[in-house]
């Protein structure tokens, strides 16, 4: 005889509850601007395999240093750099030995164009833009890397009066895939799915490695969701969206 539809109804509720975590919490994660997309799948990866929640900002690393450093209640710092990471536990700010890379990035150049971008980035030799985008170098790692680029390549100073900065590698993204800038340097996470436009990954000997780190700041070290996230942040399931979107995770 089958149950009663009440008695069926409990054990439902009953099997959701189990399988939630009774301490389900959650953390505020500051999130450098380059890996919005791979940061906002591993936080719902992260919320369904654990119940807790990651609650995401993004921005440039740099102006999230100068916010946590004022008291800003991020329990976890992911930067686009190593040097940030570092500095907050040289200063106090960190958990100590929860420092780590999860990601290294890669550059692009990108225009939102067809065809505009050849695949060995010779566009810029020709000159045949008005502008060109690129993050703020004094708070973006992307930004110092499409200088250090620029440099290599010695065009830096003819392509100097062309350039136009965004305040973060998503606004420098804004400003190329609005038009405003014919072309832009961006992650190449930002435009690695586009089905429009034309890039040309820029080779990694044209600038110093874009090593990207994570660190447990000192007001998440009692947050189970903050220890949480950074272990997921490890896992097979995190590492296989973050070389999804062109990242290597060493």
């Amino acid at each position: 005889m089958p149950p009663p539809a009440k008695s069926l109804r409990w054990l439902v509720a009953l099997t959701t509850l189990l399988a939630t975590p009774l301490l389900a919490a959650k953390t505020q994660v500051a999130v450098a601007a380059n890996f919005t997309e791979p940061a906002r799948d591993i936080a719902a990866a992260f919320e369904k395999a654990t119940g807790h929640q990651a609650i995401l900002s993004f921005g440039a690393s740099g102006a999230f240093y100068t916010q946590i450093n004022h008291g800003a209640p991020f329990e976890i710092l992911l930067s686009a750099d190593a040097d940030r990471p570092a500095r907050a536990e040289r200063e106090g700010l960190a958990a100590p030995g929860t420092r780590f890379t999860y990601a290294v990035g890669q550059l692009a150049l990108w225009s939102s164009t067809p065809g505009f971008v050849d695949p060995k980035g010779a566009v810029l030799n020709r000159g045949n833009f008005e502008k060109i985008a690129i993050a703020d170098p004094a708070t973006a790692p992307y930004g110092v890397a499409a200088i250090e680029t620029m440099r290599k390549l010695n065009l830096h100073d003819r392509l100097k009066p062309k350039i136009v900065t965004g305040s973060s590698i998503a606004q420098t993204f804004q400003f190329t895939s609005t038009g405003a800038a014919q072309l832009g340097f961006v992650a190449l996470s930002q435009v690695i799915a586009s089905k429009g436009g034309s890039h040309w990954v820029v080779p990694a000997r044209l600038h110093a490695p874009i090593v990207q780190q994570a660190v447990l700041l000192k007001t998440g070290s009692s947050n189970p969701a903050a220890i949480a996230f950074l272990r997921y942040l490890k896992s097979r399931p995190a590492l296989a969206i973050i070389r999804r979107y062109g990242y290597s995770s060493r």
